[in-house]
C-alpha cells in the first residue's frame, strides 16, 4: 500500500477493503487501539477552515494514545516566504505525520514528495478522499455491500465528484455524475474511473441530466453548489444549477431504499431540500462520524504499524 494517503486512485480494492476492514474494527472496540499512535505526533495544515476535519483528526490521534498539532494560515509560511518543500523537509523533523487541508492540490503532492513521514490528504480542490473513504463505510453499513450498487452524485463536478468516482470504481459501483453544463469532473479522472470499473464490474456514467444520473440509484448524493474559495462565483452558480436540486421529486428517480448522503456542511433550500436532508433517508450524520473511524484506520495503518 502506498506510504502516503493522497488520492483513491493510487490504491487497489483490496488496500480500500483493509482500510474499511480495520476502520470497522476500530469503531466496534476502540479501547483496544488506544495505544496504537502512543508518543507519535500528527501536525496538521489547514489553509481552509474546518470543522469535521479538524475535530475529527484530532479527537482521532487522541484517541489512538498521540497527540495532533493545529497550524493554520497565520502558523505556517506556505507560499509566505518559505518553499513548500522546505515547509515539508522541516516538519518532517518533528513530526510522525503530516495531514493538509489545503486548496492547490500540487501543494500537497509537493509535501509529499519531500516529507519522510507519511502525508494525508484531509481536503485539497481536486479531491477528498478521507471524506470518501468516509462514505464507503456508511454504504457498506446501510446496504451491506459496495460491488453493484448505483451512486449517484447529482451537481458541481469538483473534489468530491472525483474522489466519488475513483472510490465507487474501484470498488465496483455503478457511479454517474449529473452536472449543469460547464460544471463535468475532470476529464483524467472520468477516464480512470471508467477503467477501474471495467477492472471491477461496475460503471461509470456522466451527463447533464439529473434524472438520468439518479434513475434507480441507491445512493443520491450532493454537495455545495458553492465550495470555499468560489464566494465571487455563488450568484452565477445559484442559477445555472436550478433543476440539479435534491428533492423529494428528483428523489424519487431513485430506489425506494435508496439514502441520501452529503458531506456537509449542507445549505437546505439549495443543493438539497429541508425534507430531504433530514428525513428519513438522510445519513449524513452517519458520514460524518464514520470520518472519525476511517481517519483513525489511515492514522493506524501509515503511522502506528512503524512502531
Amino acid at each position: 500500500m502506498p506510504r502516503h494517503f493522497i488520492a483513491l486512485s493510487d490504491h487497489t480494492a483490496e488496500d480500500l477493503r483493509r482500510y474499511l476492514d480495520l476502520a470497522k474494527l476500530i469503531k466496534l472496540n476502540p479501547r483496544a487501539f488506544s495505544k496504537a499512535c502512543e508518543g507519535l505526533t500528527l501536525a496538521m495544515i489547514f489553509q481552509k477552515p474546518s470543522l469535521r476535519t479538524r475535530v475529527s483528526f484530532h479527537v482521532g490521534m487522541s484517541q489512538l494514545g498521540g497527540q495532533a498539532i493545529n497550524l493554520g494560515p497565520k502558523d505556517i509560511q506556505l507560499h509566505r516566504g518559505e518553499s513548500v518543500s522546505d515547509t515539508a523537509a522541516v516538519l518532517c523533523r518533528y513530526v510522525d505525520g503530516v495531514m493538509a487541508r489545503l486548496f492547490a492540490h500540487q501543494d500537497l503532492l509537493d509535501l509529499a514528495a519531500v516529507s519522510r513521514v507519511p502525508v494525508i490528504n484531509g481536503l485539497t480542490d481536486f479531491n477528498h478522499p478521507v471524506q470518501v473513504l468516509a462514505d464507503l463505510q456508511t454504504i457498506e453499513e446501510k446496504l451491506c455491500r459496495l460491488a453493484g450498487l448505483k451512486l449517484a452524485y447529482i451537481g458541481d463536478g469538483n473534489n468530491m465528484a472525483h474522489s466519488l468516482l475513483s472510490g465507487g470504481s474501484i470498488m465496483g459501483m455503478h457511479v454517474a455524475v449529473g452536472h449543469p453544463e460547464g460544471y463535468a469532473p475532470d476529464a483524467n479522472v472520468v477516464a480512470m474511473a471508467r477503467e477501474q470499473a471495467a477492472h471491477a464490474g461496475g460503471s461509470v456514467l456522466i451527463t447533464s441530466d439529473p434524472a438520468e444520473a439518479i434513475a434507480d440509484a441507491d445512493v443520491v448524493y450532493t454537495d455545495t453548489w458553492t465550495s470555499m474559495g468560489q464566494e465571487a462565483e455563488a450568484a452565477e452558480r445559484l442559477a445555472r444549477f436550478q433543476g440539479f436540486q435534491i428533492n423529494e421529486a428528483l428523489l424519487g428517480y431513485a430506489r425506494p431504499r435508496a439514502i441520501f448522503m452529503h458531506c456537509l456542511p449542507g445549505h437546505r433550500g439549495e443543493e438539497v431540500s429541508a425534507e430531504v436532508m433530514d428525513g428519513p433517508r438522510s445519513v449524513i450524520f452517519d458520514q460524518a462520524e464514520n470520518r472519525l473511524h476511517v481517519q483513525k484506520a489511515i492514522l493506524v495503518h501509515l503511522m502506528g504499524h512503524k512502531r
